[in-house]
């Protein structure tokens, strides 16, 4: 069973590979019922002694491979896509409940202000257009009275910004491809640290390049006794 359970896990972990991000992040209703089926075939592998290992090994690769196909056929046919994902659903068109596509949703109304409420909303009658999606979840564009102004609104600075905010330092270990991903240099990560009176890397438990170039800086329990 250590045996089965071992190899179950390895088949699983490369044929989710494999897959891709789209199947892991169960980007729809298809992909959320294969998933769930995935995981169901390798645990049966894995924990039932009466169930064939080979024969279990070859439903989950074959259930890969018709997984893969569909994947790839609602890639270039878009009948195929509204076929097997559907498509989003406007619920609220101009601030108005459309009831027929509600009912076409299977949605009613507790759901709805439930979804509205996961994103801060609380009256409908602040919605411009929401659409249910094809994953199950709800995307609101608010009337623009209850929209957030902008830092263009408000005439913010707005410069782009320089950099991603990538870690270059984790649990001491100074992370080199990401630095040279960034154009810096380990120099100009040291001379940083020298600012802040730290002199070896392996004092520092997480350091991460900000959008403006700044470093943040965060040491380890010893070190950050040892510079109060």
């Amino acid at each position: 069973m250590i045996l089965r359970t071992t190899l179950s896990f390895f088949a699983l972990l490369i044929l989710c590979r494999l897959l891709g991000k789209k199947q892991l992040g169960q980007l729809t209703f298809f992909h959320y019922i294969t998933g769930i089926t995935f995981g169901s075939i390798a645990s049966e592998i894995a924990s039932q002694a009466e169930t064939p290992f080979l024969d279990g090994l070859i439903s989950v690769i074959w259930w890969s491979v018709l997984t893969y196909l569909m994947t790839v056929i609602t890639i270039k046919s878009k009948k195929a896509r509204v076929l097997i994902d559907d498509k989003p659903t406007i619920v609220i068109q101009n601030g108005l409940l459309l009831e027929s596509a509600l009912k076409k949703s299977r949605l009613h109304m507790d759901e709805l202000t439930m979804l509205l409420r996961e994103q801060s909303i609380f009256s409908v009658q602040d919605v411009q257009y929401a659409l249910f999606e094809t994953n199950g979840k709800l995307s609101v564009l608010s009337k623009k009275a209850e929209q957030a102004a902008t830092k263009q609104d408000v005439k913010a600075d707005i410069t782009p910004a320089t950099y991603i905010p990538t870690e270059v330092v984790s649990d001491g270990q100074l992370i080199y491809e990401n630095l040279v991903e960034l154009d810096l240099t380990e120099d100009w990560l040291m001379k940083k640290l020298k600012k802040q009176n730290i002199h070896t890397v392996t004092d520092v438990y997480f350091a991460q390049v900000q959008s403006n170039g700044s470093l943040y800086i965060s040491l380890k329990d010893k070190a950050r006794q040892a510079h109060p």
